[in-house]
């Protein structure tokens, strides 16, 4: 059967199998199989992948269950029981190696933004043209209310919402910023650097530094890492935007 991805992805791009053969160094007729649908070893698949700027996994689907667990296993490089048990310097290692950019999804982050350095690096990741989405969790919403209730500190949440704008202060009004409210219950709070993240996965009664932390690499035909980013996405669309006036009220 042609593989119609790999094929609208060589003439998209502007090749075609001549200049294919060339770059990779295989024959012409190589090339053709692939085409029709044989698939390439592994190592041509990642060189295709990085030629035509398409993910592997898209060129090439998982055939079966079974190998597409073995790709999202390899997208985990770490996973702590408590988030507290990870080095501190993670969370900053993630940011500064951000070069297109960083997501933060939460209800409050209070504690990230308490960090002088963390708010450094965001401020200097921005001006250098990164784009920075927060997404804080919406203060007269449900879903805030909920996880008060959940973890025992009633309207205490917020109040960390607005003590970490507050923090911020500094960089919310930069032009690559973007801040915005949700009201969506959170499975977990998502920290994205380009194709890195750290989750961090809520459980039921617990605060948040009391659950695992995972951290996840994007590898070409995995899925995890797309599953997370594509979470932020969805509650990014439906969140609102950030009010200086209303946040003041």
């Amino acid at each position: 059967m042609v593989n119609e991805r790999l094929r609208a992805a060589i003439f998209s791009n502007g090749f075609d199998p001549d200049k294919i053969s060339s770059n990779l160094g295989v024959d012409r007729k190589t090339v053709d199989r692939w085409i029709g649908g044989t698939v390439p070893y592994r190592r041509h698949q990642h060189s295709l992948s990085a030629l035509l700027k398409t993910d592997l996994g898209y060129l090439w689907p998982a055939e079966t269950p079974e190998q597409s667990n073995q790709m999202s296993k390899a997208e985990l490089i770490s996973i702590w029981a408590k988030r507290f048990h990870a080095p501190s310097s993670i969370w900053l290692d993630l940011f500064e190696k951000a070069s297109n950019n960083i997501d933060i999804l939460v209800y409050a982050g209070f504690w990230l933004s308490e960090d002088p350095a963390i708010r450094k690096v965001l401020e200097k990741k921005a001006k250098l043209g990164v784009q920075v989405r927060f997404l804080f969790g919406a203060l007269d919403g449900t879903a805030v209310a909920s996880r008060g209730i959940e973890e025992g500190i009633g309207d205490s949440l917020s109040a960390k919402i607005r003590n970490a704008i507050h923090n911020y202060r500094n960089i919310a009004d930069l032009e690559n910023v973007e801040i915005r409210f949700h009201d969506t219950p959170l499975y977990s709070s998502i920290y994205q650097a380009d194709e890195s993240m750290l989750v961090s996965c809520h459980i039921y009664g617990l605060p948040a530094h009391m659950t695992p932390l995972l951290h996840i690499q994007k590898i070409p035909g995995g899925e995890l890492f797309t599953q997370y980013s594509e979470g932020f996405d969805r509650v990014w669309e439906s969140a609102q935007l950030f009010s200086e006036s209303e946040f003041a009220a």
